[in-house]
């Protein structure tokens, strides 16, 4: 691991994937059941967090991210328009476009997602809310699609619920993401991308907490404050 990843408390975690045998039926729905219990802890938690916590939690891991090899090697970024329980993106978002990093950010219809451009900050304050308050591109709209404008995205900037330090993940139980990453890998199979969460310190359970299963993809790195 490179001095610079060490220092800046970034967990490298290899391979994106690992094999994982399917569970037998009756362990599927046990873990599944640990897993709508840990998320609902989860949330829980992070509601009941400071917004001084966040914006200083926030701050630290933007930080981090801009120093990362895999974000200064990128041109193509995916990132998510985080909510207010979540580690803030804003400013993150701003300094890529400062630096002129092609923008994608997911949009939702149905069990569909897509990964669209976005290309300045006037363009993201212009965005609709959803019922849920988050900003969101009309999935109608016409915009540059990473999954058909024939280069992708090199670095994947994903959200969740829970992490572990060896790039466990746990999202929010529609499998958008893990559907994406392996449609993405269809896509572009000779890519090489890097998977990137971005936690604060109160979403890191052990890996005890989170097994893999076999549709997960494992993440690349998990930076925090701490």
């Amino acid at each position: 691991m490179p001095a610079l990843e060490r220092q800046m408390g970034t967990v490298l975690t290899g391979s994106h994937e690992r094999a994982v045998q399917d569970p037998p039926a009756g362990m599927a729905t046990f873990q599944n059941t640990l897993k709508i219990a840990l998320r609902k802890r989860m949330k829980d938690a992070l509601k009941s967090l400071d917004s001084e916590s966040i914006v200083r939690q926030s701050r630290a891991v933007t930080a981090k991210v801009l120093q990362s090899e895999s974000f200064r090697q990128s041109t193509r970024v995916s990132i998510y328009l985080s909510t207010t329980s979540e580690l803030d993106t804003t400013e993150l978002l701003c300094e890529m476009f400062r630096l002129e990093k092609m923008v994608f950010v997911p949009t939702y219809e149905g069990t569909k997602m897509k990964m669209v451009r976005l290309r300045g900050m006037d363009e993201y304050e212009s965005l609709p809310l959803t019922k849920w308050n988050i900003k969101q591109p009309d999935f109608k709209e016409a915009r540059e699609d990473a999954m058909t404008n024939g280069h992708g995205i090199d670095l994947f900037i994903v959200p969740g619920v829970a992490f572990t330090r060896t790039g466990a993940r746990m999202g929010h139980g529609m499998g958008y993401y893990d559907k994406f990453l392996k449609q993405h890998a269809d896509k572009y199979p000779h890519k090489k991308i890097s998977l990137m969460a971005l936690a604060l310190n109160e979403q890191i359970i052990s890996n005890e907490e989170l097994p893999m299963e076999s549709h997960d993809v494992r993440l690349h790195s998990v930076i925090t404050e701490n």
